[in-house]
């Protein structure tokens, strides 16, 4: 069904627009711009409730601080387009169980995508009502990543692409595009552990943090997960030594997922068709590096760090594509096994 097509493939485009939003959102401080859910001071706009957000600017002494018109449409903006995204969401997992028979394909995946949708929304809803704890935060990033890498997926099962050759040397390489994809997906968590925490500009030099390579750090109080922002579990304020810690884990993981990646472009490019590939990752992984160095040299500039995000992102989608056509690449070397009898079998069957 082509409606069905072009609704995932718009779909992921718009998850991945959600995704950037959020992180401008969080960025740019407006994640409290309306402090209740999923209204605006229990208004459908902030134009509604434009009276309230005037006495709470007052309150706070200006519009320095979390509430403020232009945060408040922020928020909202990225409540709207996260909403439009859920039904959009749930037309498909209803397209693609009533025309099961019709798509020839099982609505499983669909289905567990609205389950996550389910679950993000209500990440989404903790975000505000728990005052941007670092651990929901993290998890509502990481929501958003998920539903973007399970809609790449189900995107790509509606094109008819050609089986890329020769399956049994691409199928090879399927181990390495899991791990990839792990690490990616470890980095991204390990990123919005940074970014909840705001632990961007802790190392404000590079390539050494803090003028050594391996600076004083807190890991303890860095990673514990369940604490207020900005505070220790005893109630403390978060020292240096801890956002230093989460910073530098993040560095770390960088290297090893630039390094990884950089052995899985050689080996990838090794094989004909899967050359575009190849330069496709290796493009998405020098904007990603070169983002980061730049967000840490030029003081984290909003624009830059939601780039950032956005990368991130694009990463990940790369890796579940390549995961995709070496899984199918799989799959095609064992209908071919299958298909084509073995010596052994055919002596047999004389």
């Amino acid at each position: 069904m082509n409606m069905y097509r072009s609704l995932v493939i718009f779909a992921t485009v718009l998850t991945l627009a959600v995704v950037v939003i959020g992180a401008y959102v969080r960025l740019s401080d407006a994640g409290l711009g309306c402090p209740d859910w999923p209204g605006c001071y229990g208004r459908i706009t902030p134009l509604h409730a434009a009276e309230e957000i005037a006495k709470a600017v007052a309150a706070q002494g200006g519009e320095h601080g979390p509430v403020s018109m232009p945060k408040a449409w922020k928020e909202m903006i990225h409540r709207y387009v996260a909403g439009f995204l859920g039904l959009l969401l749930l037309g498909i997992a209803a397209l693609a169980w009533t025309k099961r028979r019709v798509l020839d394909q099982s609505p499983g995946l669909p289905l567990a995508l609205l389950a996550v949708v389910v679950v993000q929304a209500t990440l989404g809803m903790w975000t505000v009502t728990l005052l941007l704890k670092p651990v929901i935060v993290t998890l509502h990033l990481v929501g958003g990543m998920t539903i973007l890498a399970m809609l790449t997926w189900l995107a790509m099962r509606q094109l008819s692409l050609p089986r890329p050759q020769p399956a049994d040397r691409i199928a090879r390489l399927r181990p390495l595009a899991i791990a990839g994809l792990a690490l990616v997906a470890l980095q991204i968590i390990l990123g919005g552990w940074v970014s909840s925490n705001y632990a961007a500009l802790a190392c404000p030099d590079l390539p050494l943090c803090r003028g050594e390579l391996v600076p004083p750090m807190d890991f303890a109080n860095a990673f514990h997960i369940v604490r207020e922002l900005g505070m220790t579990p005893e109630g403390e304020l978060l020292s240096i030594e801890a956002l230093t810690a989460i910073h530098w884990m993040h560095r770390v993981g960088a290297l090893v997922v630039t390094a990884f990646t950089l052995y899985f472009v050689w080996r990838l490019y090794a094989l004909p068709a899967m050359r575009g590939m190849a330069l496709l990752l290796l493009a998405v992984l020098a904007l990603q590096f070169t983002l980061g160095v730049l967000n840490v040299a030029l003081s984290l500039p909003l624009l830059l760090a939601a780039a950032h995000n956005a990368g991130a992102a694009a990463l990940l989608v790369v890796y579940v594509v390549l995961n995709f056509l070496t899984h199918r690449a799989a799959v095609s070397r064992g209908e071919a096994s299958v298909a084509v009898p073995s010596t052994t079998d055919r002596r047999e069957g004389q």
